[in-house]
């Protein structure tokens, strides 16, 4: 059990680090994972003696080593969908002028795995390349999780607390009422719950079982985001999605759009 426990923890300590692009100090390290600042420094050093972690002596900061380099180019060749989808998000910044992304269902989360910039100058950056929220929260999250059954709904609002870090916008029944709103637009709408001032919307990919596996989606500045403009952003993340959806082996959109 206790090797058991070494491994998640070096595990989430992983993803921490990989979801900060200007890396971490061991003490935010330490918060973000609830573990013991001495507990953590050993187990950073222990992956950086592994090549899987390095760390700036000038700053503190730990950052991704070489040996998670190789590994992902490796598994790139097994889990390729973003070289494929590159091209139709590239598309979307263009055709919107918002940033663009692509995430990926990992579990409970929903993990940024592409960003392609727009033409508008004032940007959001909530969402980079690694950044990871618990579904629900953001748009992405929110549209995948929209599109899952109503049981595996149930049991993951049963077993997430989400308003102790991200507020009582997303207790169960908030988060049950923007799904329900999702299920009728096809695209979910994220009006600054994670940050103040920077709106976003998302849709959802569908894998070759019709699973909602990715999502794609936009964030920028509230006012790009009016009433009457999110209508159309919202008919181009739909056909991003069928496009994708089509590429992943599995040609339908959320609610059959």
């Amino acid at each position: 059990m206790e090797g058991a426990q070494a491994i998640s923890r070096a595990a989430a300590l992983l993803r921490i680090v990989s979801a900060a692009a200007d890396g971490v100090t061991t003490a935010q390290a330490a918060q973000r994972a609830g573990v013991a600042r001495t507990t953590v420094h050993r187990i950073l050093s222990s992956l950086q003696d592994s090549g899987l972690l390095d760390r700036d002596n000038s700053t503190g900061r730990w950052h991704l080593g070489p040996e998670v380099f190789l590994m992902g180019a490796l598994a790139a060749r097994r889990y390729d969908f973003v070289d494929t989808a590159r091209s139709a998000v590239r598309e979307l910044a263009d055709e919107t002028g918002e940033s663009a992304f692509l995430s990926l269902r990992r579990g409970d989360e929903n993990v940024c795995v592409l960003r392609e910039e727009g033409s508008f100058p004032l940007r959001s950056f909530v969402l980079q390349e690694g950044t990871r929220f618990p579904l629900g929260v953001a748009s992405g999250g929110l549209a995948i999780l929209s599109f899952l059954s109503d049981q595996e709904i149930d049991a993951y609002l049963g077993r997430s607390e989400l308003t102790g870090e991200w507020g009582e916008a997303h207790d169960a029944d908030a988060i049950r009422e923007r799904v329900r709103l999702t299920r009728t637009a096809g695209y979910a709408t994220n009006p600054a719950l994670v940050l103040e001032g920077s709106w976003g919307m998302g849709a959802a990919v569908f894998d070759q079982h019709g699973r909602p596996a990715w999502a794609v989606s936009i964030t920028g500045v509230e006012s790009r985001f009016r009433d009457a403009r999110r209508p159309e952003l919202g008919r181009l993340l739909l056909r991003t999605a069928h496009r994708l959806s089509t590429r992943a082996g599995h040609g339908r959109t959320p609610a059959g759009r």
